[in-house]
């Protein structure tokens, strides 16, 4: 059952600039996604090595920056109009753009701002950014929480580096990789905006999202964009204090990430999450009701985060759901018709 109490008003959006930072953070963070690691590793190895450690890095901390996008109308750009738009931004001031600090808690933004003025990061402050600063829920590792530091410490070589890498990955791997996802981002729209005019705005969400519920409180607009790299997952941000954006992923599911694959990623992912004697449990004690993590951990007799990864899992192969409120609770529930979906099709790929 959805979560969501009122509905705001839809509007859409399509560019490939979205998919551009998208992948981005996937080929840094290929286990998130079930994508295939050497794969990953060979994507950015194309890189030469001191731009590849530098995005490492800074991928380590720097969000997808949906709001500066939707700033520049990014239906209407494509990546290298995009690269355009950042090269216009004075270097010194590109990461406050793609970072935004108002939008970090307090405690950070000032943290921050004194790093910038004194232009360095003593240890009182990096110790406040290991404690707070959280990529997806999660803290970050403490060479990305350096490198956050650093690149306060100087934005303008920050930003002239970040530029540069940018440019780079396009170059020897994005501008082809744009080609391809291309007709599936203009369908993946086409289908959701149909979609639109037939389901329920709850019921819109949970199709679109795979599985998502969210409480959109006080949120009056709600811009959707497809992403071909960020499926089956999402990525949303606010844009403004009454309007976000959520980008979903419109990668068919039995279209693998990885071109030539064989075997539907679906499939796979599917079939390791369900081979785990723990996640099989999960399953069990959510086919009875909705559990938050807390929940699960009493039942499991297991710490909270180690049933955050089995859950963070299960998730990714599309076999719960999640309702995601506004005080920051998640509640899960099994995805009865999905998990019958995977056997058919694990069925039905062996058989062809």
């Amino acid at each position: 059952m959805s979560n969501i109490k009122h509905s705001p008003n839809l509007s859409w959006t399509q560019s490939t600039a979205y998919d551009f930072f998208v992948s981005l953070f996937v080929l840094h963070h290929p286990a998130d996604f079930g994508l295939r690691l050497s794969w990953a590793a060979g994507v950015r190895s194309r890189l030469p090595a001191e731009q590849r450690d530098f995005l490492e890095l800074a991928q380590g901390f720097l969000p997808a920056p949906l709001p500066w996008l939707s700033s520049l109308g990014a239906d209407s750009l494509d990546t290298s109009a995009m690269l355009d738009a950042l090269a216009k931004i004075p270097a010194g001031e590109r990461l406050e753009k793609l970072l935004r600090p108002e939008d970090l808690p307090p405690v950070i933004s000032e943290t921050l701002a004194r790093i910038r003025q004194q232009g360095h990061a003593e240890a009182t402050d990096l110790e406040v950014l290991r404690v707070n600063y959280l990529r997806r829920g999660k803290s970050i590792r403490p060479a990305a929480i350096n490198s956050l530091a650093d690149a306060w410490s100087d934005p303008q070589t920050f930003g002239e580096r970040y530029l540069e890498a940018a440019v780079t990955y396009q170059q020897v791997f994005f501008q082809e990789e744009e080609e391809r996802i291309r007709p599936a981002l203009e369908s993946g729209l086409e289908e959701a905006r149909r979609l639109a005019q037939d389901k329920s705005f709850p019921d819109l969400i949970e199709t679109l999202t795979r599985g998502v519920s969210f409480d959109f409180g006080g949120v009056k607009e709600l811009i959707l964009a497809p992403s071909y790299w960020c499926a089956p997952l999402v990525i949303y941000s606010r844009v403004t204090k009454e309007k976000t954006m959520l980008l979903f992923g419109c990668r068919p599911a039995d279209t693998p990430l990885v071109p030539g694959d064989m075997v539907p990623t679906g499939v796979v992912t599917g079939l390791k999450a369900l081979a785990d004697p723990t996640r099989l449990r999960i399953l069990h004690y959510l086919s009875h009701e909705p559990l938050t993590p807390t929940e699960l951990a009493r039942r499991l007799r297991l710490r909270p985060p180690t049933v955050i990864h089995h859950l963070n899992l299960l998730r990714l192969s599309g076999l719960v759901q999640v309702s995601v409120l506004t005080e920051g609770e998640r509640r899960y529930a099994l995805r009865s018709a999905e998990l019958n979906t995977l056997l058919s099709d694990t069925q039905n790929f062996i058989g062809s």
